[in-house]
């Protein structure tokens, strides 16, 4: 009797600790699955931002160059 009743505990926390194992595998898998959208998100913003400083920078430059060889041509043709 004694050797049934060890080996029924036995079992019975083999099952328990197998349920709490699947538990732990999940929430895990959950926590990492949350990280990699966290990181994807991040991601996404600084290659956005840097898009959009490059973006505004050519604007500047394009602005900048087209003022410039106006006003020199208009010096020139005003000589």
């Amino acid at each position: 009797m004694r050797m049934r009743q060890s080996f029924a505990q036995f079992e019975a926390a083999f099952r328990e600790e197998t349920v709490e194992d699947r538990q732990r595998r999940e929430r895990l898998r959950r926590e990492a699955i949350r990280r990699s959208r966290v990181r994807r998100v991040q991601r996404q913003t600084r290659n956005g931002t840097l898009r959009f400083v490059g973006l505004v920078a050519s604007i500047i430059a394009t602005t900048v160059t087209v003022t410039v060889v106006m006003f020199q041509m208009l010096a020139l043709w005003f000589r």
